[in-house]
Formats: structure tokens, C-alpha cells, sequence
């Protein structure tokens, strides 16, 4: 799934194509896309609207039309955005936006778990996030502070909390696992119990990694493209991620891989030292 370094990729490339453009028509090939809202609903909304500006906001991008219409997109696992000056329409093409200079947007997504709402207001906008992102990661709130003040007397494994989006917007798989190198944290260590210099090298640790994504304008490794079909780079630079059997490029020690949240996580446990399990003890009458 694109993550916050993907997203930001995205807009950044997108941005400068689109904003100021009139889109003179979108075509919503796959109703899911917009459920529940029905395709001609959502041309209604856009159609003869100028792009005033797109944003992101954790894994959504937000594109924002005159007259307070906003429109949220999310890629979900294998959504791209690929930007088209010719005619040909790719397989899996769900949704066309045609804009004003003769070029094609196209939302193309494989397996069909990508969305678009259109959102009137900004009040709208605001309790569509508020009820779903945590901080922005990348923002002066996402300070080591606020970072265990969320932490505290929680129990849950370290990298659960990273990849729930209510806590830190943003932060998939992939960069979790980085972060969590960097920090030298275990991914099944419990968040409540991290120490505060912990807490701050895992803080600096995430703005590293997502600002090395971003840099790296993002990681290819299925599906994600840029708006052009390129590939992002930040696959080479990883230091775990996917490296199981490989040596730690820290230690030397082998890089394995786990279960952690549900997801495939790869860890080195010399240098990532796995929590201890406490053991009940046997009661004196046993």
C-alpha cells in the first residue's frame, strides 16, 4: 500500500499539472469507487470546477475545486494516479478525469480497493480527518512529547501503534519497520513501556525514514508509480525491509523475519533486543 512518502510523491508531481486547470469531465468507470455516492454525483460536484489546490493529509490526497469542493482520494493497495497526454485508457482504469489542457488523470487500480469522496465545506473536510488521522508525522505537533503522551500505560506492541492511523497518520508497513531499526526498537516491544530517550530516538527515527521516502520519492515494490509509470527508488536503501537472510548493516547479525501487527516485519534481534515475556508465577500452594 502507498504510504506517506508514496502520497507525497504523488503530490508533489501532480500538483504543479493540475492546480489552476478547469476539469471539464470525470468519468467514473466502477461506482465502488465512489460508494456510496453514485458516479453522476460526483460529476455533478466536479464537473466545469478549477483545481484550486491538492494537499495530503496522512495517505489521502485532497484535491480542493472552487466553491469549497474538496475531493479525497485514497490508493489503498494498488491505486496509482497516472497522468496522460494520449488516448489509451490501461486496464484497471476506474476513474478519468479530463482537464482543460487536453491531458487525462487516471485513477488505475488493480484490485479495486481505492475511493474517492467529494466533501462540501470545510467542516466537512475537518470531521471526515478528525474522525480517522492521528498527527501528521511530519509536522511540529509530531513532537517526542505528544508521542509519549499517546504512548502512555498502553500495552500494545510498538509497531501496532505506529501503523494505527488514528495514532500517527502516515506510517505503513515499510516505513514502520525502517523506523523502528533506526531506533534500535523491538517491533513487539510494548509502546507504554518505552523509555523517553527510546520515545525520542523513535520519533527522529520516523521523520528520517518518511523524509529518506520522500527523497527517495517513494519505494516500488508491486505496484506503486509515479504519475509518469516510473518507479520509485527507496527500495534500494532499505536496511531490513524484505532483507531476511541478509546481514544487518549494522551488526552483521541475520536480519529475520516475523509477524508483528498482523504484518510480515523484518528485524534484527541483536541489535533490536526482543522484550522478555513475563512468566506467572506458581502460586505457593502448587
Amino acid at each position: 500500500m502507498p504510504e506517506l512518502p508514496e502520497v507525497e510523491t504523488i503530490r508533489r508531481q501532480l500538483a504543479p499539472a493540475i492546480e489552476g486547470r478547469r476539469l471539464v469531465r470525470v468519468e467514473v468507470r466502477d461506482p465502488r469507487w465512489s460508494d456510496p455516492a453514485p458516479p453522476e454525483a460526483v460529476a455533478d460536484a466536479l464537473d466545469g470546477r478549477v483545481v484550486e489546490r491538492l494537499d495530503r493529509r496522512g495517505k489521502y490526497l485532497i484535491a480542493t475545486f472552487e466553491d469549497d469542493v474538496h475531493l479525497v482520494m485514497h490508493l489503498r493497495m494498488t491505486g496509482n494516479l497516472l497522468l496522460r497526454v494520449d488516448d489509451e485508457v490501461p486496464p484497471h482504469t476506474r476513474v478519468v478525469f479530463e482537464l482543460d489542457d487536453g491531458r487525462r488523470l487516471l485513477f488505475v487500480d488493480v484490485r479495486r480497493f481505492g475511493t474517492g469522496d467529494v466533501l462540501l465545506g470545510e467542516d466537512a473536510l475537518r470531521d471526515y480527518f478528525g474522525s480517522r488521522l492521528g498527527v501528521e508525522p511530519l509536522s511540529a505537533d509530531f513532537t517526542a512529547e505528544a508521542l509519549r503522551a499517546q504512548a502512555k500505560g498502553r500495552t500494545q506492541p510498538v509497531k501496532a501503534f505506529l501503523l494505527n492511523q488514528e495514532r500517527v497518520a502516515g506510517v505503513g508497513n515499510i516505513y514502520a519497520d525502517e523506523a523502528l531499526f533506526r531506533a534500535r526498537i523491538h517491533p513487539l516491544r510494548p509502546v507504554g513501556g518505552l523509555k523517553r530517550a527510546q520515545v525520542e530516538a523513535l520519533r527522529d527515527a520516523v521523520v528520517e525514514t518518511l523524509e529518506l521516502g520522500i527523497d527517495s520519492k517513494g519505494a516500488s515494490i508491486d505496484d506503486y508509480r509515479h504519475i509518469d509509470g516510473a518507479q520509485g527508488s527507496f527500495q534500494d536503501r532499505f536496511l531490513v525491509h524484505t532483507r531476511e537472510g541478509e546481514p544487518c548493516p549494522r551488526c552483521g547479525n541475520t536480519i529475520k523475519k516475523m509477524r508483528a501487527a498482523g504484518r510480515g516485519t523484518y528485524v534484527c534481534e541483536r541489535c533490536q533486543t526482543r522484550p522478555r515475556v513475563r512468566r506467572a508465577r506458581r502460586s505457593s500452594s502448587a
